[in-house]
């Protein structure tokens, strides 16, 4: 048991305890050349237990270049898995990003197979089978199964929802190491074109989905219970040059309103990632602006830091991209605030 309940108290569909087993207990499940879809994006809401008791058999065997996968997930995810699977040459072919050191060397060497596209595209190519008509096996990382079997994600959704539609076998991860993301999130799977209807959003608060991902509970061949927390993006300070550039945007930004162009509230913003980006939103923390929205791809650091101040109304996102400290015990410390 964790601060943050049971095993037991998280899986609602309690025939699944009966496949409850250890992270160890699964390698029986993968061999070499299987397509594997995860859950995950950015350093958030990626599998852990799973992959890092794959790495550490393949290390404690010597079978490097023996066990080789072939990887299909939402972006990149952590180091201590991804990376390092990429370090025991562990990995054939990689779907659709990453950004880790090793696994960058291995495309550059030429042993790892890489395949490049837009992340806003990939999701829909791999549910119909662009890639692969069918993943081996899925490996979820949840906060909790509940009672219709259906998967409630951590702090990423990627493409969870595409994966499970084409996933022979589904492993899940039950993460009691942090609070339960139950509620945070708004799943959709749209229909395939023609049929696509559009998205009913108007505003960053705007819900159209459910709390959780459709699942079939018999395809669900282990559960796996995982304490690990995300590893997160490390946070990148401003320097003087980010300083600048910041206020730069911020004297644009209350231009714009004076000139009538901007509503004093602004209007929805995205925020990318890096020095200059932290630096722009801690800008808005201390700015004149309030009743901000946020549409963006990962919230970082400062994020929290526009919430602190009262002036960020809502912030819709596809990752908690928090620091590992102090980005994420923040966050889970102030839980119900946020």
């Amino acid at each position: 048991m964790s601060e943050f309940g049971t095993l037991e108290s998280r899986v609602h569909r309690k025939a699944l305890l009966d496949k409850v087993i250890s992270a160890e207990e699964c390698i029986q499940f993968f061999k070499s050349g299987m397509d594997l879809g995860w859950s995950g994006f950015t350093p958030a809401g990626y599998p852990k237990a799973v992959p890092i008791a794959l790495a550490d058999h393949v290390e404690k065997n010597n079978l490097q270049g023996q066990l080789k996968f072939n990887l299909f997930i939402g972006a990149s995810v952590g180091a201590e898995t991804e990376d390092r699977w990429a370090s025991l040459d562990m990995i054939d072919r990689r779907w659709p990003y990453q950004t880790g050191k090793n696994i960058a060397k291995g495309i550059n060497e030429g042993r790892i197979r890489m395949g490049d596209k837009h992340l806003s595209l990939f999701a829909q190519d791999l549910g119909y089978g662009f890639y692969t008509p069918k993943l081996d096996v899925a490996i979820i990382e949840v906060s909790e199964i509940l009672a219709d079997g259906s998967l409630v994600p951590t702090s990423s959704c990627g493409v969870i929802g595409e994966i499970l539609m084409i996933a022979d076998k589904i492993i899940v991860e039950v993460n009691t190491g942090q609070p339960s993301f139950r509620g945070m999130h708004d799943c959709i799977i749209p229909l395939k074109p023609p049929k696509r209807q559009p998205f009913l959003i108007s505003k960053a608060s705007d819900r159209i989905g459910t709390e959780s991902f459709p699942c079939d509970p018999d395809r669900i061949i282990a559960v796996v219970e995982s304490k690990y927390r995300d590893k997160g993006r490390a946070f990148a300070d401003a320097d003087e040059t980010s300083e600048a550039i910041a206020g730069h945007i911020m004297q644009f930004f209350g231009d714009e309103v004076k000139a009538g162009r901007l509503p004093e509230n602004l209007l929805p913003l995205q925020s990318g990632v890096g020095s200059i980006a932290n630096a722009v939103v801690g800008g808005l923390a201390k700015g004149p602006f309030k009743n901000l929205t946020v549409y963006t791809e990962v919230l970082q650091d400062t994020m929290l830091d526009l919430f602190d101040s009262g002036k960020l109304d809502a912030a819709s996102s596809c990752s908690l991209s928090l620091s590992e400290t102090p980005g994420f015990p923040r966050f889970f410390e102030n839980w119900d605030k946020y």
